[in-house]
C-alpha cells in the first residue's frame, strides 16, 4: 500500500515513490499504459522537464494523465533554453523567459495548471529574488500550485532557504551519493522545504546493473557495497528505503522505462517499508562523499 507525504507550504500530497519520466522511451507506444498503470498502483507524483526530449517528454506525460489529471501531481522544470537548432542550451533564469517557458510547458502538458514548478538548476549569478517573485506571480495567477528549485549546490540552496517561499528542492541523493547529508538536508529540513530525491538507484547500479565506478568510489568499492547489501535483502529495496527514512524527503523519484521496472520499484518499496534495517551499519560500509564545490562559506553565505 503506497504511503503519501505532504509537500511543504502547499498542502499537496505526493506518493513516497515518484515516477521519473525522463527514463521513458520517447518512441514507445506503451507509455500511456505504463503511466496509467503507475497511477492504478498508487503513484501520484510524476516528474518531467521541458529539457527532456525537446519537450516531447512533457507532451507524452500530459496526454497520458489527462483522464486522471485531478488525482496526480505533475512537476516540471524550466530554466534551460535550447538554441534554434536544438544542438545545445544555455542557462536562462530571467523572469520573462521563465514566464514564457511556463506557458510552453502548460501547453505541452495540456493542462491549465502545474502542481509543482521547479527552477532546473541555479547559480549565484541569478537574480534569485526576481526568480521567486516570478514564481509567486505565476502562483497568484493560478498557473502553478507550488514552486521550488532543482539543485545540488549548497550555496544556491542556502540562498533559497533564506527566502522562505519555496516548497521543494530536487537533489541527487542515494546510498552512493550521500553528499546532501552533510549540510543540505538539515538546512532544508530547518527551512521546512521538502526534498525530491533523484538518482536514487545511482544510474541502475543500486538496481540490477553490474558494479561500476561512481563519483569517487572505485568499481571495487561499489562491488563491496553491493555484496554487503545483498546479504541484507533486495539492494533496490534498501536503496529506496534509505532515502525515504528521512522525513524531509517527499518522494524518492525512480526513473522508470517499462512495466517490469515499475513492478520492481513497487515491490521493492513494499519490501523496504516492511523491513527493519540497521542504517548505522549500512552507512559504515563506505565513507560518505562530500561536496567540494559550491559550498557555503563565510565568503558566499547569505
Amino acid at each position: 500500500m503506497m504511503k503519501y507525504r505532504e509537500l511543504a507550504l502547499s498542502g499537496i500530497k505526493t506518493s513516497e515513490i515518484g515516477f521519473g519520466c525522463m527514463s521513458l522511451d520517447m518512441q514507445s507506444s506503451g507509455n500511456s499504459q505504463l503511466l496509467m498503470s503507475a497511477v492504478d498502483q498508487g503513484i501520484t507524483y510524476f516528474d518531467t522537464a521541458d529539457l527532456y526530449g525537446f519537450g516531447a517528454n512533457e507532451r507524452i506525460v500530459g496526454a497520458a494523465l489527462v483522464p486522471v489529471r485531478q488525482q496526480v501531481v505533475i512537476a516540471t522544470k524550466i530554466g534551460n533554453q535550447w538554441n534554434q537548432s536544438q544542438t545545445s542550451w544555455k542557462w536562462n533564469a530571467d523572469s520573462d523567459y521563465l514566464k514564457r517557458a511556463t506557458e510552453a510547458s502548460l501547453k505541452r502538458l495540456g493542462t491549465d495548471y502545474l502542481d509543482i514548478l521547479q527552477l532546473h538548476g541555479g547559480t549565484l549569478d541569478d537574480n534569485y529574488l526576481d526568480v521567486v517573485e516570478t514564481f509567486v506571480q505565476l502562483q497568484d495567477q493560478g498557473k502553478i500550485r507550488a514552486f521550488g528549485i532543482s539543485s545540488i549546490r549548497p550555496n544556491v540552496i542556502q540562498r533559497y532557504c533564506e527566502n522562505g517561499k519555496i516548497s521543494s528542492n530536487m537533489a541527487q541523493y542515494s546510498l552512493l551519493d550521500r553528499r546532501p547529508e552533510e549540510e543540505t538536508l538539515e538546512r532544508l529540513a530547518k527551512a521546512k522545504i521538502s526534498v525530491f530525491a533523484r538518482g536514487v538507484l545511482a544510474k541502475g547500479v543500486l538496481a540490477a546493473k553490474p558494479p561500476v565506478s561512481y563519483l569517487n568510489y572505485s568499481e571495487s568499492q561499489v562491488a563491496h557495497l553491493l555484496d554487503k547489501l545483498r546479504v541484507l535483502g533486495s539492494i533496490q529495496a534498501i536503496a529506496q528505503q534509505y532515502i525515504l527514512r528521512k522525513p524531509v524527503v517527499a518522494s524518492a523519484v525512480v526513473g522508470i522505462r517499462n512495466q517490469a521496472q515499475l513492478e520492481k520499484a513497487l515491490a521493492c518499496y513494499q519490501e523496504g517499508v516492511e523491513s527493519t534495517y540497521d542504517w548505522a551499519e549500512i552507512e559504515k560500509i563506505l565513507p560518505a562523499e562530500r561536496y567540494k564545490d559550491h559550498r557555503v562559506t563565510t565568503d558566499n553565505a547569505f
